[in-house]
């Protein structure tokens, strides 16, 4: 008998967290852990007490035709890795660990090639997170170092994750 892999364990959790999610572009899933215990889980959607686009039945970015990664400020979500954050204390995330995924919600199917964007990336650093671990596949993923993200000072790219 196989067992999975931990990481893989938590990068499963974290996909079942995206099911929570009420976006209607990407559904994303993160939790935080530390010391093999999970800290806090969040999805992408809008904040408490807001009206989520699945319940509005559409997407203010879509509808406008939006590109990936621009005019965030017309998006009523708040990211997942967002919510998984400010859902932990900042002892539990110093040296903690983000696992992340996203399935498309028409399809159901794992999304690739993802990571945080610009300002979730700031708040990781922010946060004392030591790395993000993003799901590519059901058993293929790909670890970001966040000092890597402090070294490389990305903000002036114009490379965004969602």
């Amino acid at each position: 008998m196989s067992r999975v892999s931990k990481i893989n364990y938590y990068l499963d959790i974290a996909q079942t967290v995206a099911e929570r999610s009420t976006c209607l572009r990407k559904r994303y899933g993160a939790i935080i852990v530390k010391n093999d215990s999970i800290v806090s889980t969040g999805y992408n959607g809008a904040p408490r007490g807001r009206q989520n686009c699945s319940d509005l039945g559409y997407c203010q970015r879509e509808k406008l035709n939006i590109p990936r990664g621009e005019r965030y400020e017309l998006c009523r979500s708040v990211h997942a890795e967002a919510n998984a954050i400010i859902s932990a204390s900042s002892e539990e995330m110093l040296g903690a660990t983000i696992y992340m995924t996203c399935t498309d919600p028409r399809s159901g199917e794992l999304v690739s090639g993802i990571c945080s964007c610009s300002m979730c990336k700031r708040m990781a650093i922010n946060a004392g997170i030591k790395e993000v671990v993003v799901r590519e596949t059901l058993e293929e993923y790909t670890v970001y170092k966040v000092s890597d993200w402090v070294e490389n000072d990305d903000s002036l790219s114009g490379v965004f994750g969602y």
